[in-house]
């Protein structure tokens, strides 16, 4: 599968198929399965659109971290241009993971210098055509991090 996703043909057809079937079938099961999840780990993304304001929807790869964080790599596939979706969470940096049928209030961080190269490294090692996907593209793609943050109003030890 690896082969298959680094080609160009997959870049060109799988933004259009990939997203669609994810969201509905974790629409389907609320929340628990993602198709392409059996590939690689992924999450629903929302977050608030830059120019709509409206919440954007949005099934993605990520790499677990140790800890509970995780890593979103911006590829699109390998195409030119960022992903909307990465220009929803740098105007709008507070979101919403659906993790294993669990809603859960995120941060997310542009990872830079030292910080993105290790990333990178860990991104690489976990999914390896995101190699050629950057080697396809002049722009830098883009790595966050996404953290847990406390629901309002709730604080103390057992606030999520």
């Amino acid at each position: 599968m690896q082969k298959v996703s680094s080609t160009r043909t997959f870049a060109k057809v799988a933004p259009h198929f990939i997203p669609a079937m994810d969201r509905a079938v974790h629409r389907l099961t609320r929340g628990k399965v993602m198709l392409s999840a059996q590939m690689l780990p992924g999450l629903v993304l929302t977050v608030r659109g830059a120019k709509s304001g409206l919440p954007r929807v949005t099934p993605l790869a990520c790499v677990p971290e140790p800890g509970g964080t995780w890593l979103l790599i911006g590829s699109n596939f390998g195409r030119e241009g960022h992903p909307a979706w990465t220009g929803n969470l740098l105007n709008s940096p507070d979101a919403e993971v659906s993790w294993r049928g669990e809603a859960i209030l995120v941060r997310a961080e542009l990872l830079r210098g030292d910080e993105r190269a290790a990333a990178w490294q860990t991104a690489l090692g976990f999914w390896p055509p995101y190699a050629t996907y950057q080697a396809r593209v002049e722009r830098e793609i883009r790595l966050f991090r996404l953290t847990r943050r406390q629901r309002p109003g709730r604080t103390g030890a057992g606030a999520a």
